[in-house]
């Protein structure tokens, strides 16, 4: 993708041709709601085991254990037991599961963004790869996240994005479809899966450019 290309993608939706304004709006949850550092984790996890810090965190962002846990192969205990056998990790699960867990923390003006398309009567959806783990953690402790009409959960779905499995998951719970559905993520082959399928996509970037478009599709006010 060229620089040029990558401009607009980062400022508006893909699909910003439709006419239609979008009736539902989907949110990734990861870097576009909260942000997180895996390295946080390691940390933790390491002054407790066999490996570094650096090893740790290598292993929990890039093994295909991830993968497995993410789409609901494997239960939290299953998890924890496969970790602590390559880490050598000698504390309990309980210490583990916060170790892991408690790495999140808001993106205030994407909250704000979130409060005001409700405010508006929007509906919106929460749309992640993630795990049970860490869907506890925030929903324990991140009031926002208790304030969107349904949730597509890759560990419940048995799907990650950019599959299509959790894309027809994410329609048939909302009952909408193609330009009816404005989505925002991080990842680029997540939002062209959308696009793909004639959802309108915004590629966050930072909350300024996703307001500023989200407002040029007519959903908000202008600021």
């Amino acid at each position: 993708m060229t620089n040029d290309e990558l401009s607009t993608h980062e400022l508006e939706p893909i699909s910003i041709r439709h006419s239609m304004t979008p009736s539902i709006v989907v949110f990734d949850l990861g870097k576009v709601l909260v942000d997180f550092d895996y390295s946080i984790a390691g940390r933790r996890i390491a002054a407790q085991a066999n490996l570094s810090a650096a090893d740790v965190q290598q292993f929990l962002d890039h093994s295909p254990l991830l993968y497995r846990f993410e789409t609901g192969l494997m239960t939290q205990q299953e998890f924890f037991a496969e970790v602590r056998a390559h880490t050598g990790f000698h504390g309990s699960f309980e210490e583990f599961a916060g170790f892991y867990a408690d790495i999140f923390w808001e993106i205030p003006p994407m909250i704000e963004l979130h409060a005001a398309l409700r405010h508006q009567g929007i509906p919106t959806y929460i749309f992640s790869n993630t795990n049970d783990l860490a869907i506890g953690h925030i929903r324990r402790n991140f009031p926002f996240f208790a304030n969107f009409h349904g949730y597509i959960l890759s560990y419940e779905v048995k799907a990650m994005k950019p599959n299509a499995k959790i894309y027809e998951a994410l329609e048939k719970m909302a009952g909408k479809r193609g330009a009816e559905i404005l989505y925002l993520d991080d990842r680029p082959e997540n939002v062209d899966a959308g696009a793909a399928r004639g959802w309108q996509v915004i590629l966050q970037t930072n909350p300024e450019k996703t307001r500023a478009a989200i407002e040029k599709i007519g959903l908000l006010p202008a600021s």
